[in-house]
């Protein structure tokens, strides 16, 4: 959010400008030869055939920038050359304003003293999002047929069927739905129709590794990212099975959008709750707004990684937008089956000594929902007081 707030963009271009097109210039700018590591880091993120958007490599450059302790080194060569800074508007942006640069770059410092180990191979879903699919290795023995019936979608090769009594189904590691991201090294990602059989026949009778990525998650629900994809592959392919519950109406109720998720929830109301807003407060804030029983809106509820934004669904009218240093505490009403949450917001955060108290209250479509927008936006800011 920083490295992109307040780029200047082209008056007449199409193209929008990211963070990443300055960061990729930075070599060109390097007169001393001393930027090596970051130099290696860049060109690694550029030649990375799984990311394809400006979006995705400067994720994938940020990943390897944490576990090298780069990051700190890009803003400082950002900040000795003028032509790239000139990118940003100093009244809009961190990084073209040198009051605010100098301390958001000692905050960098700190971080370089910190130790990181992102995998920096999983990258195939970073144009899509910074959440990451479970990878898994799939090694198998020279074999005649693998018995992987497979379906090219949207550059992703998708396993639709494994066939009986291949070697596929002996080894009991693919699942239907899954992708192959990889062939011993070679990425297959925005590969033609046909390119996997190619690899395929280039290795035959040699030990095959696969790299192999999940539609499921963690926490065994289906990774989200993947959800456009896989409905656009069920469409495909009618018969296709997954091993997944059917999606309720609680999980319709959300969709996906940039890798983040949207909530359709239900605006309650709002009430001031005074001068404190401590968690104590939602044990009157939340009854106060129900007891009012105003007309409940329809709204998209946006759980972003700094901020949330609520928008009424019939008039795409923005209602309220909180960045989450505002937010004094978060958590859900027992009453109502719990499926109605609230949060408390300084209506004046710039003056601390003058500030009071709003509380927002929503209703979810479940209680496993509610519960789990509550940790979201206590996962969003940490200094945020909580309870479920």
């Amino acid at each position: 959010m920083i490295l992109r707030r307040g780029i200047r963009q082209p008056v007449l271009g199409i193209k929008k400008r990211d963070y990443w097109q300055w960061l990729e210039q930075l070599p060109q700018h390097d007169t001393c030869g001393r930027l090596t590591q970051l130099c290696l880091a860049l060109e690694k993120a550029s030649n990375c055939k799984k990311v394809l958007t400006a979006q995705g490599k400067g994720r994938h450059f940020l990943r390897q920038a944490l576990n090298k302790k780069l990051l700190a080194v890009a803003i400082q060569h950002l900040m000795h050359t003028s032509k790239l800074l000139e990118w940003y508007e100093p009244a809009l942006s961190v990084l073209g304003n040198e009051d605010l640069t100098e301390p958001f770059l000692s905050l960098l410092l700190v971080v370089s003293d910190m130790n990181f180990c992102l995998d920096v191979e999983n990258s195939s879903f970073l144009d899509d999002s910074w959440l990451l699919p479970v990878a898994d290795t799939y090694e198998t023995v020279p074999c005649r047929e693998l018995g992987m019936v497979l379906k090219y979608l949207n550059g992703r090769i998708f396993i639709t069927d494994i066939i009986p009594g291949s070697q596929a189904e002996v080894d009991e590691f693919v699942m239907t739905g899954d992708i192959i991201d990889e062939i011993n090294g070679i990425s297959l990602r925005k590969s033609p129709n046909g390119q996997a059989g190619f690899v395929l026949q280039k290795f035959k009778g040699k030990p095959l590794n696969f790299r192999i990525i999940r539609w499921k998650w963690r926490d065994g629900k289906i990774y989200k990212p993947m959800l456009p994809l896989l409905k656009l592959l069920q469409e495909e392919v009618p018969d296709l099975r997954l091993n997944f519950e059917k999606p309720t109406e609680e999980c319709e109720a959300k969709c996906l959008e940039d890798g983040r998720l949207l909530y359709m929830l239900k605006y309650m109301g709002k009430v001031n709750v005074g001068m404190y807003g401590g968690k104590e407060v939602l044990d009157q804030g939340i009854p106060t707004v129900l007891d009012k029983r105003l007309p409940p809106r329809d709204v998209s509820f946006d759980v972003k990684e700094t901020e949330v934004i609520c928008t009424d669904k019939s008039s795409s009218k923005v209602l309220f937008h909180h960045q989450y240093p505002e937010v004094s505490c978060v958590g859900r009403c027992l009453g109502n089956n719990g499926k109605v949450f609230g949060f408390c917001v300084a209506d004046f955060p710039e003056a601390p000594g003058r500030s009071t108290f709003d509380c927002l209250v929503l209703e979810c479509n479940s209680e496993q929902e509610c519960d789990e927008i509550v940790r979201r936006i206590a996962a969003g800011f940490k200094h945020t007081e909580w309870f479920v």
